[in-house]
């Protein structure tokens, strides 16, 4: 990973298939990521993050919607839920945070809005929402070594109806969280099993045999 990188910096924190990182570099250099349906322009600024960092937040994972990119159910951080969830966090410019979330949001990376998200990064001091959309708010979880910790989800994931997710979106998880946390196939699946939306729809076994192929 590259050591520098421009002031101000932000944690961009991921708990979905951003966790694997290939899948989140898309979203800087372009490309599709494996197994995924969507094509990506890439951030203006396509230097790797200054630094990785596998973190436990407050709140849960939840899994609703329809992915377009992996079809089934799309993960979202519940911040009102009680116990933990995994996370990734990638240390990015303020550019690059606007530019990946734009991408997230539909968005041109470096339009309009990119531009306008990327100056009000700073005032955020619990969470911003930014449109209607499923990933359209910005959620500030603290500060971690000097820089924000920030991550998107939706601003009405109590009001979201659980789906369940796809195996490709599964084994992206699947990879993250085994390079963020070195977690293996069997606790993969337990994790993963409790969350609405996946729950009932996919066993801890199943997860895990899904896993098996990158954990």
């Amino acid at each position: 990973m590259s050591d520098r990188i421009a002031v101000p910096a932000f944690w961009y924190v991921a708990y979905g298939s951003n966790l694997a990182l290939d899948r989140f570099r898309r979203y800087l250099v372009g490309g599709r990521p494996t197994g995924g349906l969507r094509e990506y322009v890439g951030c203006r600024d396509t230097r790797d993050p200054a630094r990785l960092v596998g973190l436990e937040v407050s709140g849960g994972l939840v899994f609703a919607g329809e992915s377009t990119v992996w079809g089934g159910g799309m993960a979202f951080f519940d911040r009102s839920a009680l116990g933990r969830i995994a996370c990734r966090a990638y240390l990015i410019s303020a550019e690059q945070f606007a530019d990946v979330t734009a991408q997230e949001m539909r968005r041109p990376p470096g339009g309009e809005f990119a531009r306008g998200l990327e100056g009000m990064l700073t005032e955020i001091e619990s969470l911003q929402t930014l449109g209607p959309g499923r990933y359209e708010t910005i959620v500030r979880l603290g500060v971690y070594e000097g820089a924000p910790l920030l991550t998107v989800t939706s601003g009405d994931v109590a009001d979201l109806v659980p789906a369940a997710p796809s195996a490709a979106y599964l084994s992206q998880i699947a990879t993250g969280l085994h390079e963020a946390h070195g977690w293996h196939a069997r606790r993969i699946g337990t994790y993963l099993a409790a969350a609405p939306g996946v729950r009932g729809a996919w066993t801890a076994d199943q997860i895990a045999e899904v896993a098996r192929s990158v954990a």
